[in-house]
């Protein structure tokens, strides 16, 4: 996935409100983008940091900009604009990256499914197969190293990962991919100490069956794509 037009740069003064932040561009104005993150973003949005943001040309928009990267005082590339993620995965099963997810004809996405009435990130279909949904995540969470996710208590993962069970008891194919958006990730991990059961309902559907795939995105201020599988360890 390519950014046109191309990011523009600017210092991040903070982030605030959930959905806000203010940053001063490298002309000195200060601008207020809108932040498509609604989780915690510890890490991804320390006061100094450089935003690389988008701009719409939607004229109903009260905030046209939108924070999409940032890059850290220590030189690391996340990307916060968690809406990317399924973009970026569509992306890679279309071009049969993720190995695990080959062979496939047809792709699906928002598909409505389950007991709880969600919506699956994506359904794969061909002919001998049985139906393979797909929840994508996205991890910016970094500790020494390791993502984490959740990086706040999802009350709506963990119904996701309900619902990924029940598929696999219908008989079909469940898988939950991780999508790795911050350069510094080498493997992926639950956040037990931040959402303990949802680390306990991942290790029940692991063990049902719901298949866990990691792929790290190559980032930079020109684009991210998903290029490579990261270990995914639940102990």
């Amino acid at each position: 996935m390519e950014f046109s037009p191309p990011l523009q740069q600017a210092t991040l003064i903070k982030r605030y409100k959930r959905f806000l932040a203010d940053v001063v561009t490298l002309s000195g104005e200060e601008l207020t983008l809108h932040c498509p993150n609604t989780g915690a973003m510890t890490g991804c949005a320390t006061p100094g940091d450089t935003v690389w943001y988008s701009t719409s040309d939607n004229p109903t928009r009260k905030y046209p900009h939108t924070w999409e990267i940032t890059q850290t005082q220590n030189g690391e590339f996340i990307c916060v604009n968690t809406l990317r993620a399924n973009t970026v995965a569509k992306e890679a099963l279309t071009n049969e990256t993720i190995a695990e997810l080959t062979g496939y004809s047809i792709i699906k996405s928002e598909v409505k499914y389950g007991a709880e009435r969600s919506r699956i990130d994506f359904m794969l279909q061909a002919d001998c197969k049985v139906n393979c949904y797909i929840e994508v995540k996205s991890v910016t969470l970094s500790q020494q190293n390791c993502g984490y996710f959740p990086d706040a208590v999802s009350l709506r993962g963990q119904k996701h990962l309900r619902e990924l069970m029940n598929v696999v008891l219908q008989g079909e194919r469940a898988v939950l991919l991780f999508a790795v958006l911050h350069s510094a990730i080498t493997q992926v991990s639950p956040a037990r100490h931040i959402d303990a059961k949802y680390a306990q309902l991942l290790s029940e559907a692991q063990q049902c069956g719901v298949e866990l795939l990691a792929y790290k995105a190559e980032l930079s201020t020109s684009g991210v794509t998903l290029i490579s599988p990261l270990p995914v360890i639940l102990s």
